[in-house]
């Protein structure tokens, strides 16, 4: 695994005391397409101190090109001293949840699970006076700047406390959760034994001998691209057989889904950010896990099991498997890309992240006014609970 310590391009990073002149520009995905571009773009990436891999060139190129126009979405670059120092997605939106409200702010997708803007360490206070400003400046009909899943703790949410403060500036944080991280001193083995009882372990040591029993189990773990095209395939394959593609929800229900996971997998794999597990029954995949790198940190993206052999808990006996990441001196933290109400890796990973979204004022005094009543009203109705 690449350790951040370890560049990823020879740019140096722009104004790493957090001064210097700052600004966004609106650009459009062609315009940070170029190869200067995105390897600026990846150099941030490297320098950020809230990785976001969902925000990254790989990622966020192809969700662009397949969504953007369905989503009303653009990007914002950030420069400092005209340098490429962050990024972040823009979307405006007509509706506010079920309240006819027009808002605009950080762009997520269903396939997208991190909201923090890609920003260099030390000029995240700059990127969000930026952003206010910008936004102050731009509003039309929209009455608020909304930023969901935000991470509520590190460098970039305490930047961002600080110019809320420091510019009197109302904002509302209009929902709080709990995500399932892994973060911990033990090793995988010990770990594993501390977050499953006793009993649940021989139950799982029971059905992976039975599983046995159907034919040759093995284990796979791979970092490179090798015979990629054909994981996808099977991934894909092997989710839609599920209730999700019951649901008509699979990647493969949907062309946009599709290529994205199949264009950001490959993407990933050439940054060396993708990491693939795959537990196979006589050759035949029954679980598969996808999971990005950020350096001290790993997302897990996506994962699927073998429905049909669910007695035999496939997911749960590759989700043991991915506890190795415990065992990577790299890898500090991992997250799972899921909250606390998962019924299956809530129970597995024992610690959580706070993450939460908040409403900001922008504009002039009679659109601030506008949003503090309608803040009021908000957290009323649902305090902290999210936008009902």
């Amino acid at each position: 695994m690449a350790s951040r310590a370890e560049p990823i391009s020879n740019l140096p990073p722009p104004a790493a005391t957090g001064r210097g002149v700052a600004r966004l520009v609106a650009c459009s995905a062609d315009g940070l397409a170029s190869p200067a571009a995105i390897a600026s773009w990846d150099a941030i990436a490297q320098w950020a101190s809230e990785p976001n891999p969902f925000y990254e060139s790989w990622f966020l190129l192809p969700a662009v090109r397949q969504f953007a126009a369905t989503h009303q979405a653009s990007l914002l670059r950030f420069e400092l001293d005209e340098h490429f120092a962050g990024l972040m997605p823009l979307c405006h939106a007509p509706r506010y949840y079920g309240w006819p409200v027009p808002v605009m702010g950080n762009w997520l997708h269903p396939n997208c699970f991190l909201g923090a803007p890609l920003v260099s360490a030390g000029t995240e206070r700059l990127f969000w006076r930026a952003l206010f400003d910008w936004a102050d400046l731009h509003c039309q009909g929209e009455l608020f700047l909304h930023l969901q899943d935000l991470p509520l703790d590190g460098p970039l949410h305490q930047a961002l406390v600080d110019e809320l403060a420091d510019q009197q500036r109302q904002a509302a944080l209009v929902r709080r959760r709990e995500r399932v991280v892994l973060r911990s001193p033990l090793g995988s083995q010990a770990y594993w034994e501390a977050s499953i009882s006793a009993k649940k372990r021989k139950e799982l040591r029971r059905q992976a001998n039975r599983l046995a029993e159907l034919g040759r189990v093995g284990l796979q773990r791979q970092r490179d691209a090798a015979g990629l095209e054909q994981w996808i395939g099977q991934f894909l394959a092997l989710e839609a057989a599920g209730w999700k593609g019951a649901a008509g929800t699979a990647l493969e229900c949907a062309a946009e889904t599709r290529i994205l996971f199949s264009e950001a997998l490959h993407g990933a794999a050439a940054g060396g950010r993708l990491e693939r597990l795959t537990l196979a029954l006589d050759g035949t995949p029954v679980a598969m896990l996808a999971n990005f790198i950020t350096g001290p940190g790993v997302f897990s993206f996506k994962t699927t099991f073998d429905e049909k052999l669910s007695a035999y808990s496939p997911g749960v006996l590759l989700q043991q498997a991915n506890l190795g990441l415990l065992d990577d001196p790299v890898v500090r933290w991992s997250d799972s890309c899921a909250y606390d109400d998962h019924p299956m890796i809530a129970h597995l990973w024992r610690e959580r992240r706070p993450f939460g979204s908040y409403n900001i004022a922008i504009g002039g005094r009679a659109r601030r006014f506008a949003f503090a009543q309608f803040a009021r009203i908000e957290l009323a109705r649902s305090p902290l609970g999210g936008p009902q």
